[in-house]
């Protein structure tokens, strides 16, 4: 990843080699105490190698947010973390930034395990650390199914620092002996929750097995259910424990519901598109079938999409992820593939098309938007069927979603003046139909594009199911 070797003392304090960095251009976007509320630590107090630095500081970070000032330094020490914070507060480079400290790049042996639940996020991990530690002559191996395994074994014929990936293909890599961990001192599990679900619980202890006794253990969630204490009870070395979850929404997401008829959808959907100033947006939906359904329809209206779930092509989800990454297209539908991790900072809407069915859905999907405390919307498009989910969500976050109002204040999530709608003409944020029970789509009168299922009429009752 880089021509020279990395100094392994800390930065002097000079400041010279600061004026050769190629820092980004700033991001002024207003930042919220999710990420602002700090002990004032620099990243330099950790005494991390300059290298390091200077691969922190052309990623364009300026100063540690609180997961990371409470993470940092004693991950460094190599005791088992347990790490609980806000989705887009900046757990990836919590863990990757003393990762990437502790890594000897001399001894060609795999030193850190990053484990994620889905191929997206795996992608994403390892590309921070690639730009995170770009100037320290490491190499990262990311690795998910879906791809040829014959080229992992290729790669790991070589040295190899960090591998991250999705727990089956890790684990089929380590059974036929092509990934040593017998000496990989660092195990690090990001969403946590999920990689600890029935679904994966197996595989994980199997995989530990692969690793010394004396390895550090750290796991970073935003969520923390049972399987997680079971599994750090038996498997973790008493743990630091590190809670910054004082609430469990983004203080930066302001969220809204519109009731809609189900065949009014589409039609309301038109009409965010064209009063909201969109940089870009994600569009939930519960299924694959009414995800490419609902691409279609958005396609038809003359706007640009992409979309992406779990039963596409491997090739194809890297394809939508990277160009949507890299700004090719405004909006993405998707199913809960994209619901864990991605950060995508440019995303400042995200509306649920399908409104979720719990608690933990809804917060890792509205979170995709107002990231690294920056500002963000939420819009749920609920229909009668709805009314409990939104009551129970509602009761287990602590929050009340509010009815979407006449005016959207494009100063909520960071729209920009004079923003150019999606097809061309100039935007506006107000609403003109009422809110509450007309939503969006200006109430019931209006032309019906939505998938054809008939609907009770009525507004969701507040204060309890019925």
């Amino acid at each position: 990843m880089s021509d020279g070797a990395p100094s392994q003392t800390s930065p002097s304090n000079g400041e010279d080699w600061k004026q050769s960095l190629n820092l980004p251009k700033r991001d002024n976007r207003q930042q919220t105490e999710d990420v602002t509320n700090t002990k004032g630590l620099e990243f330099e107090d950790f005494g991390i190698k300059r290298e390091l630095l200077m691969g922190i500081f052309e990623a364009g970070f300026e100063k540690p947010s609180p997961i990371q000032e409470e993470s940092i330094p004693v991950a460094l020490t190599g005791r088992d973390i347990l790490a609980r914070a806000k989705n887009g507060t900046g757990k990836t480079a919590a863990f990757v930034i003393p990762t990437l400290e502790r890594i000897n790049p001399k001894v060609s042996k795999i030193q850190c395990l990053i484990l994620v639940p889905t191929r997206e996020l795996a992608m994403q991990t390892s590309q921070v650390c690639k730009i995170l530690g770009k100037h320290l002559n490491l190499n990262v191996m990311v690795t998910t199914g879906g791809t040829g395994l014959r080229d992992d074994i290729v790669r790991l014929q070589e040295a190899v620092h960090i591998v991250v990936g999705t727990p089956g293909r890790i684990l089929d890599l380590a059974s036929k002996g092509v990934a040593d961990l017998s000496e990989c001192p660092m195990f690090v599990m990001d969403e946590a929750d999920k990689l600890l679900s029935a679904e994966f619980t197996p595989v994980i202890e199997q995989l530990l097995r692969f690793h010394p006794k004396d390895r550090q253990v750290m796991l970073f969630s935003a969520t923390f259910p049972l399987s997680v204490k079971d599994f750090s009870d038996k498997n973790m070395a008493t743990p630091y424990e590190i809670n910054l979850m004082d609430e469990l929404t983004l203080r930066g997401i302001t969220q809204y519901y519109a009731f809609v008829e189900e065949r009014q959808k589409v039609h309301c959907l038109n009409t965010l598109f064209a009063r909201l100033q969109i940089n870009q947006s994600i569009i939930f939906c519960n299924s694959t079938n009414r995800v490419e359904l609902l691409a279609k329809k958005i396609t038809e209206l003359g706007y640009s999409c992409f979309y992406s779930h779990a039963k596409m092509a491997q090739h194809a989800r890297n394809r939508v992820f990277h160009d949507f990454r890299n700004g090719v297209c405004r909006n993405l539908v998707c199913s809960d593939l994209l619901t864990r991790g991605i950060d995508i900072q440019a995303v400042n809407v995200v509306i649920n098309f399908d409104f979720p069915k719990n608690a933990e859905t809804y917060l890792h999907r509205i979170g995709r938007s107002g990231r690294y405390g920056h500002l963000g919307l939420a819009i749920n498009l609920i229909n009668w069927d709805d009314r409990l989910n939104l009551y129970n969500i509602e009761r287990d976050l602590g929050t009340e979603i509010q009815p979407i109002p006449a005016t959207i204040d494009k100063s909520l999530y960071n729209g920009r003046g004079g923003f150019q709608n999606q097809r061309g003409g100039q935007q506006s944020s107000g609403f003109r139909g009422g809110a509450g029970a007309a939503g969006a789509a200006g109430g019931r009168g209006g032309r019906s594009n939505g998938f054809q299922q008939n609907q009770n009429g009525g507004g969701p009752r507040r204060g309890g199911p019925q």
